[in-house]
């Protein structure tokens, strides 16, 4: 399982090349060059990392991580004592790669806390580079990384294999278990091992998601509406378990045909719709009354539809959306107040505001009241003169576009900052530039290669 040592030689070499800039290396495996090209050009990782860095807090989750995290957390405590013996430790991960707990030996453990190996730490990709649970959320099969096929140097004395647990209706990564060896090979079952545990693991997901497509087409049915109303019962990432005869017709799906497995369900014909549930499952799972309206367009055939949205929940567990089609005056089946999911009269924020989330209620910030935004994929943090909260708006680059002619720099992939709030411009270790937004609590942020001349002519230095 380990590299033999010509191989190591050669990928250490190219390792060294890619680092330093070069476009195209041979001899590394194209998972792995793949995950390089993410670390260098989208993530913009340190090569010369040695040390994980330290997890950013925990947002809520489902009963569905829990389950995993528990089903993943037996499974790696009896693998331990199979590999306390090579010197190896066993991980899980939660689905951003923060590390919930480790098994192993202790002298083992000792020696993988050096590197942040350890529970409050975070290594996906983004943060750490290519390795075994990071790569693994990145992919929809174990994966393998051997010493210096690690992205980051301080990394390549590691040999690890992962794999991720994901969500079977969403596809989002729940999880991802990993076995690491330090100085040593992995066996070669480790990987189908991964593999098999996942699949059962999904397998069970796959059960219980069954069970909320036959709940979803149960409340379709007991949904009392206006005759010739168009009604169909979707799950969280927008495909249709069941659909009416006048829905079908909207959403280019088969009519009253219901699809209770995940991987039968129909995809929409209507581009708009997976955005539009999103939206409405981040509402719902905030207020479970809520009921949203808002107008679909439907382009093979040329018409805009007023849709009304409403959450279906088992027991306090998300599961899907009924929509109901009509017109925008008419009955559509709700007999509760709806909340507009996309305001119908306005194409964008106020101006001159931006939208942050704190709870349950909306707030409209003056961009100068911002110091800077940080990327969590594409949740974006604003940390502001009302303390931290989620920005509305999805991605940093949309925001960065709304922020343009506002005094925003982007001066690292995760971050956008406020140049009329810097006070203050440090240099780190190699060239390495920081940026003080708040003197007295020392609130930073960091300076990427990338942009560094940029932000050193914005402040003419």
């Amino acid at each position: 399982m380990a590299l033999a040592e010509d191989d190591l030689r050669a990928t250490t070499q190219a390792w060294e090349r890619f680092a330093t800039g070069a476009e195209s290396v041979d001899g590394v495996r194209p998972e792995i060059l793949m995950s390089w090209y993410r670390c260098r050009e989208e993530y913009e990782v340190d090569p010369r990392l040695d040390r994980a860095p330290p997890a950013a807090e925990v947002t809520t989750h489902s009963i569905d991580h829990d389950v995993v995290y528990a089903e993943l957390g037996g499974m790696a405590a009896s693998a331990a004592r199979e590999v306390d013996g090579l010197d190896g430790i066993v991980t899980v991960a939660d689905g951003g790669g923060r590390i919930l707990a480790t098994w192993g030996s202790r002298r083992l453990l000792h020696q993988a806390a050096d590197s942040n190996l350890a529970p409050w730490s975070t290594w996906s990709e983004w943060a750490s580079g290519t390795n075994g649970m990071g790569t693994a959320l990145e992919s929809h099969r174990p994966v393998l990384v051997r010493g210096p096929e690690h992205w980051c140097q301080g990394f390549h004395n590691w040999v690890c294999a992962g794999v991720a647990v994901r969500d079977v209706v969403t596809q989002e990564p729940l999880a991802v278990l990993n076995v690491s060896c330090w100085k040593s090979d992995l066996s070669p079952e480790v990987v189908p091992w991964l593999g098999k545990v996942a699949a059962s693991t999904e397998a069970k997901l796959r059960q219980r998601a069954h069970q909320g497509g036959v709940l979803l087409a149960a409340a379709l049915r007991d949904l009392r509406v206006a005759p010739e109303t168009g009604l169909a019962a979707v799950d969280l990432a927008g495909n249709v378990v069941l659909a009416n005869s006048e829905a079908a017709v909207l959403l280019g799906t088969p009519a009253d045909q219901p699809a209770y497995s995940p991987a039968h369900r129909y995809q929409p014909q209507v581009p708009a719709l997976p955005v539009l549930v999103r939206r409405a499952v981040e509402r719902a799972r905030k207020d479970p009354d809520w009921t949203g309206s808002t107008q679909v367009y439907v382009p093979f055939l040329d018409l805009t539809v007023p849709l009304v949205v409403r959450p279906v929940f088992t027991g306090s567990q998300l599961i899907g959306m009924l929509l109901a089609f009509g017109s925008a005056k008419g009955d559509h089946g709700c007999n509760q107040p709806a909340g507009y999911l996309v305001p119908t009269t306005t194409s964008g924020p106020l101006p001159n505001r931006v939208v942050g989330m704190r709870d349950d209620r909306w707030v409209l910030l003056d961009p100068r009241e911002i110091r800077y935004a940080e990327a969590d994929h594409n949740t974006v943090w604003l940390t502001t003169d009302q303390g931290r909260m989620v920005a509305a708006t999805r991605g940093l680059d949309r925001l960065e576009q709304q922020l343009e002619d506002k005094g925003f720099l982007r001066v690292h992939r995760r971050f956008l900052v406020n140049l009329g709030r810097v006070r203050e411009v440090e240099q780190g270790f190699k060239g390495a530039l920081f940026l003080a937004t708040d003197a007295r609590t020392r609130e930073t942020v960091p300076v990427s290669r990338r942009h560094a001349s940029q932000l050193r002519q914005a402040f003419g230095l």
